[in-house]
């Protein structure tokens, strides 16, 4: 029989028995033996995996979306150049009708009108100021004769953007270039030196065709630039047609 068993028969109070301290459960091992800690921590994990998930949409959405504006510009812009480059000859003849006549000249306010168009339905004076004396015979002025009040040579502009379908040089009026425009519209520029354009050849509205010049017809006007507009082969008034100064 051991120690205790004989101290407890004998009556006497057991001594407690000698060893190390005991080792208690830790919080964390506690924390881990409740029964709604995995789920707690299951649902936990999936919400914030859900949150990451959505975060990732949400920003990959936005970068769509993100200028619609600056997209549809740029779109636009290609599909714009795509349409110049690809202009055929009747989209060239409405861009050509859509100009508007110009002064033959670089610059309107430097030239003044010398001698006025012939005006059937004009004034007495306009039809004095028209008639081109020619030694001993008058004829009508044809078109707006147009020279600097210093008298020197000026460049001469194409009116409107066409082919020149004539380049001559004629005893009487000078050198002679004829332009053929959209809608049956023809110009015609005499009283030149110095030409800058060839048959055939495609002008754009405000090109050099020549210089001013001087003529055998119209001798006392100087340097000057005779200038015709036709419609249809029939003459028209440039002064009608040409914006103000």
């Amino acid at each position: 029989m051991n120690e205790q068993n004989k101290n407890q028969s004998n009556g006497e109070t057991p001594k407690p028995l000698k060893g190390g301290p005991v080792n208690k459960p830790s919080s964390w091992k506690r924390l881990l033996s409740k029964r709604w800690v995995y789920p707690a921590v299951y649902m936990a994990a999936v919400a914030i995996i859900l949150t990451l998930v959505w975060v990732y949409q949400d920003s990959s959405q936005k970068a769509l979306n993100s200028d619609p504006t600056t997209v549809s510009e740029s779109l636009a812009s290609k599909d714009t150049e795509v349409g110049i480059n690809k202009l055929d000859p009747d989209a060239l003849e409405v861009i050509a009708k859509a100009e508007t006549i110009a002064w033959p000249v670089s610059n309107a306010k430097e030239v003044n009108v010398v001698k006025p168009f012939y005006d059937p339905k004009g004034s007495d004076e306009n039809h004095q100021e028209a008639m081109v004396q020619y030694k001993d015979t008058f004829v009508t002025n044809t078109g707006l004769d147009l020279a600097r009040e210093d008298d020197k040579p000026f460049e001469v502009k194409a009116a409107l953007s066409g082919k020149v379908t004539r380049v001559e040089k004629h005893p009487l009026m000078g050198n002679v270039v004829e332009v053929t425009h959209a809608s049956n519209l023809k110009t015609v520029y005499q009283s030149l030196t110095d030409t800058k354009v060839k048959l055939g050849e495609e002008v754009t509205q405000g090109a050099t065709i020549a210089t001013a010049g001087r003529s055998e017809m119209e001798s006392s006007l100087g340097n000057h630039v005779h200038f015709e507009v036709y419609d249809n082969d029939v003459l028209v008034n440039p002064a009608e047609l040409l914006p103000v100064k």
